[in-house]
């Protein structure tokens, strides 16, 4: 069984950057994709990024693409989200979860695949 720890949300100003990471443990971290996903106040849960397990398949939502960066380092069992220009509508709650899919072409990093959340970090955005 894999647990996740989210870290680095705070608040910043519109424009500015922060830096996530998924800290794992209890398991093989490497056999994972893992994604980031954000949950507004009063709208469901939606993903935002993920990576696949080693081969540097990446997925980004439309809305997030060429503002976020994921990354990981499984010598380090951490995934990163890298987030710059933001914007007050990234405000939510990000959590992190794994699946043990294949991440190709079209994966669009549904939620249902997910599993093992972690208990979230907020990010706060001010315009």
């Amino acid at each position: 069984q894999l647990q996740l720890v989210e870290s680095g949300g705070g608040l910043v100003q519109a424009g500015g950057s922060l830096r996530l990471s998924c800290a794992a443990s209890g398991s093989t971290f490497a056999r994972y994709v893992i994604g980031w996903f954000r949950q507004a106040p009063g709208k469901e849960r939606e993903g935002v990024s993920c990576i696949s397990r080693r081969d540097g398949h990446i997925y980004y939502a439309h809305s997030v693409k060429g503002r976020f960066t994921i990354s990981r380092d499984n010598a380090k069992n951490t995934v990163y989200l890298h987030m710059v220009s933001l914007k007050p509508e990234d405000t939510a709650v990000y959590y992190c979860a794994a699946a043990d899919v294949y991440l190709g072409s079209g994966y669009v990093c549904p939620v249902a695949d997910f599993g093992s959340w972690g208990q979230g970090t907020q990010v706060t955005v001010s315009s």
